[in-house]
């Protein structure tokens, strides 16, 4: 019997993500708090979002709604690289949001030991890219190691698991 195996990736959904950039933009152009404070929320190309307004914690309170419109469209925040407080740039304070995609090869290496140690010994995993192939004969060991790795909040990247056969 053949090997069954699948791929481990992190994708962007990139429709998703400018559904909810725009529900969060709509939502702090009507909201109260952020009338006449110069709150603004955009889609800066495919891999980046701007948020600016005239004070650190508005920008940051801004950012707050882009995370719950991303929760609620089921995108996972870990594909966002949020620096760590807005940079002043002229009388505005703006956050330069990048958004990750792809498994680094520090990361995927990462995910191979916690495979190689915690899954099932008839499990092998391959680095191709900037993904990971795993294989094993057994497609319960397969699922055990899906199960094993959506328990991992430590990762610093968002996994999906496609190409299962």
């Amino acid at each position: 019997m053949a090997d069954s195996s699948f791929d481990i990736v992190s994708k962007i959904d990139r429709q998703e993500i400018a559904n909810a950039v725009n529900s969060a933009a709509r939502e702090v152009g009507t909201r109260y708090d952020f009338k006449n404070v110069g709150a603004v929320l955009e889609q800066s190309g495919d891999d980046a979002i701007l948020i600016k307004a005239n004070t650190p914690e508005r920008a940051l309170a801004v950012l707050d709604v882009l995370q719950t419109w991303m929760v609620k469209r089921k995108v996972s925040l870990k594909h966002l690289d949020v620096p760590d407080e807005p940079k002043l740039s002229g009388k505005e304070y703006r956050l330069d949001i990048p958004l990750k995609e792809g498994i680094s090869q520090e990361i995927a290496k990462k995910i191979g030991k916690i495979i190689r140690d915690e899954g099932p010994k008839s499990v092998r995993s391959q680095i191709q890219g900037d993904e990971l192939r795993v294989q094993s004969k057994s497609r319960d060991d397969l699922q055990a190691i899906q199960n094993l790795l959506r328990g991992k909040d430590d990762l610093d990247v968002a996994l999906q698991f496609t190409n299962y056969r």
